[in-house]
């Protein structure tokens, strides 16, 4: 039996799978709220490229590890793997990038394979997922950081770690009571059908 503590995983862009996080500067300086009125934030905005959010997360355990990178491939999957490896087993889904080439791509053969020994992946079903709890909490640092201009990477790791360490400090867990008889209810379509 494994010590380790099982996590889920998942890449995000802005949370949504598909899109970027966009990295937004003002063009003017807001002018922050008086008494009796509400600051005022200028329409316009500067385009200021793109970003990809890493977000691991521990529900029961109340533990979250969001990680900012330029980009999201292979390598940077790889490089985010391992840093985690010592203490997880990593629940994942069948993106292209996960599995042992992108290991072999960011690392020599020889930590490549000690990396991938030490790694037991669960890959989710491909008609369902086991994610769900990690797009929860995705969808928490989506609203609760993304939710306004960030206009560079640098403030995007600040903000991200921030909010990061607030909610492992609060030990903020994730209530999943999705059992596997409400599955066959409501997934019934995905369920094998036998007749007698």
């Amino acid at each position: 039996a494994s010590t380790k503590s099982t996590l889920s995983y998942c890449p995000v862009f802005g949370g949504n799978y598909k899109q970027p996080v966009q990295l937004v500067k003002e063009t003017r300086e807001p002018i922050g709220a008086k008494p009796g009125q509400i600051s005022k934030i200028d329409y316009e905005y500067e385009r200021n490229g793109t970003a990809a959010v890493f977000l691991f997360t521990e529900p029961l355990a109340g533990w979250r590890k969001v990680s900012v990178r330029q980009q999201r491939t292979a390598v940077d999957w790889a490089y985010e793997i391992q840093a985690l490896l010592d203490q997880v087993i990593l629940v994942c889904d069948q993106l292209n990038t996960h599995q042992l080439a992108s290991l072999y791509k960011a690392f020599k053969p020889s930590e490549a394979r000690r990396l991938w020994h030490r790694l037991q992946v669960h890959h989710t079903p491909k008609h369902g997922s086991w994610l769900n709890i990690a797009e929860i909490e995705l969808s928490l640092f989506t609203r609760q950081c993304l939710c306004r201009r960030i206009p560079d990477l640098e403030t995007l790791k600040r903000e991200s770690k921030a909010w990061q360490q607030k909610r492992n400090a609060a030990s903020k867990r994730v209530d999943w009571q999705f059992t596997t008889e409400d599955a066959r209810i409501r997934l019934k379509r995905l369920y094998p059908q036998f007749q007698n």
